[in-house]
């Protein structure tokens, strides 16, 4: 996977912002927490993302076709017990805005998925739940590991 130099990272954060205000107005970032630095996991790589979340998640998704997916264990404001899972990157069918989906462990123990397939799968015997928060974040793909 091919790094993302910093000046590149810190232009695109500062792009999604910007579209952000354009697309959506000041509302949308209003009340948004800080951005926030931390591990994900795409397709069985790690990779780091940031984060803000943003106010008016449900008129951003319903005004958007394609609103990519983040599945974490806690609330992306709090401290993860493990680190979420993506469904996208630059190239493939990325969007700035994620839908938040909390992971509910039913019959398994928790433990760290690594793709979405893995949490489509485990959703799908029914052993996790995937709760909709309605929250909305602005997320950057700003690295791998």
């Amino acid at each position: 996977m091919r790094r993302i130099g910093v000046s590149a990272r810190t232009t695109f954060i500062f792009v999604t912002a910007f579209l952000a205000v354009l697309l959506f107005g000041g509302q949308a970032l209003a009340g948004a927490g800080k951005t926030t630095q931390i591990p994900a996991f795409y397709d069985g790589n790690r990779v780091t993302i940031n984060i803000f979340e943003v106010e008016s998640g449900d008129t951003l998704i319903a005004s958007n076709r394609s609103v990519n997916e983040i599945y974490a264990t806690n609330d992306l404001d709090e401290e993860q017990d493990f680190a979420p899972v993506i469904d996208a990157i630059q190239g493939d069918g990325f969007n700035p805005l994620w839908q938040q989906f909390l992971i509910v462990f039913n019959t398994i123990p928790p433990q760290q998925f690594v793709s979405e397939d893995e949490v489509e799968a485990a959703a799908a015997a029914g052993e996790i739940t995937l709760v909709d928060t309605g929250e909305v974040y602005v997320c950057s793909v700003v690295g791998a590991k």
